[in-house]
């Protein structure tokens, strides 16, 4: 973004007000560029009645001048403490009814705060909302247009009502979120499925969770083979599986778990099978091409939206890459089926979830200590947050919860 664009996108253009009152919360650390275009657009299309803060979390670059130049309140953490901490940290200290967090290599819209509080204003039974990526991201890269666009169409596939939650660009009401203790940064002590974890939490305490089509961000991120591996494999696949298994009535029939993906993954290995046998069984072959025909339709809507949208020099790989990503969802799940048994084994046990009825009451308490913290702002923002306060902090919002289950 060129300094010109950059004074224009400064400029106020979104509504002078909107209910309800929401704060913004971002998370950094060494934003760089992206993280400037970031606040930018956040700075030209938030409600003068909304409230930013960034959390500062460790960075070694200008993100925290920048955050203020931008009109934040900026938090600091001791060292790097994880996306989650820092969200939990900005929780605590925002005014809003509800908390909105954004990722900082994350584009709002012109639309995606107006569309969002509108949601919210109609319906105020909605405890916490999320949306997608939209079609554009900003990398040029095949696997970066691949990442994204599956994103945007798993999420714009799904249910409405969900079971899960999204912390890219994704609201809670500040209340149940202080009360169930925010995302659980002990068990993922390094960004993995906390957001879906909360989701999860959220739903089973009788909370009201909406994926909403129109609440759209872009994204920055430049993937690459190795880190799409690691991200869905081992921060994704494997901890979710192992969440899942905890308690079967997770198993929900969207998003990524679809009876028609299930269904897929199946027919990937058979099809894996098959090819292998094609030296020592006769007709082996045959049975991989209808196979292979088979995972294709059931996965034909998946891949005319990639025509649809990139057309088909880069759907051809994108098929590739999509049954690449069946094998090694087979791997991630059958690696968290191992992990769940020893710890089955070792005798450990999923905390219990405290009713939705049991955090209201909680809050009290919390939101006396949060709005006495609101008020002092300005110098808990100059006072750095350690990870053994935030641990301290965590232990004591769980073991609050379970006690009042």
């Amino acid at each position: 973004m060129t300094d010109n664009n950059k004074q224009s996108a400064k400029a106020r253009s979104g509504p002078t007000t909107l209910s309800p009152n929401v704060s913004v919360i971002v998370p950094v650390y060494n934003g760089g560029d992206q993280f400037e275009d970031c606040l930018a657009a956040i700075a030209r299309w938030k409600p003068t009645n909304w409230e930013l803060i960034v959390v500062d979390d460790g960075s070694t670059d200008q993100s925290a001048a920048l955050a203020r130049h931008y009109g934040a309140t900026v938090m600091s953490t001791e060292g790097r403490l994880g996306p989650g901490a820092a969200r939990n940290i900005g929780s605590r200290y925002a005014s809003g009814e509800y908390v909105c967090f954004i990722d900082a290599d994350c584009e709002v819209n012109a639309v995606t705060f107006k569309n969002m509080a509108g949601i919210l204003s109609r319906d105020t039974t909605i405890d916490a909302l999320f949306g997608s990526y939209d079609t554009t991201p900003r990398a040029p890269s095949f696997l970066s247009q691949y990442k994204n666009l599956m994103h945007h169409w798993v999420h714009q596939n799904s249910s409405e009502d969900a079971a899960t939650f999204w912390s890219g660009c994704g609201v809670v009401r500040r209340s149940l979120f202080l009360a169930l203790g925010g995302f659980d940064v002990v068990t993922y002590k390094r960004p993995s499925i906390e957001d879906i974890d909360l989701g999860y939490r959220i739903k089973q305490a009788g909370g009201k969770i909406v994926l909403s089509k129109k609440v759209q961000v872009k994204h920055y991120k430049n993937w690459t083979l190795m880190c799409l591996l690691k991200t869905d494999v081992f921060d994704r696949g494997i901890p979710w599986t192992r969440l899942i298994l905890s308690d079967k009535s997770r198993l929900i029939n969207d998003l990524n778990l679809g009876n028609d993906q299930r269904l897929s993954l199946a027919v990937t290995y058979l099809l894996l099978l098959s090819l292998v046998l094609i030296p020592f069984v006769p007709h082996a072959g045959y049975a991989a091409a209808a196979l292979a025909v088979v995972l294709f339709s059931l996965n034909i809507n998946t891949y005319s939206f990639f025509v649809k949208r990139r057309g088909a020099l880069f759907a051809i790989p994108a098929i590739g890459m999509h049954w690449l990503y069946f094998v090694y969802c087979g791997i991630a799940f059958w690696c968290g089926v191992a992990l769940h048994t020893r710890d089955k084994i070792q005798g450990k046990e999923v905390l219990p979830v405290m009713p939705i009825e049991d955090a209201a009451g909680q809050h009290k308490s919390i939101s006396t200590s949060a709005s006495s913290s609101t008020n002092s702002l300005k110098n808990a923002a100059t006072e750095p947050v350690s990870s053994k306060t935030l641990e301290s902090q965590n232990n004591a919002a769980s073991q609050t919860a379970i006690a009042n289950t």
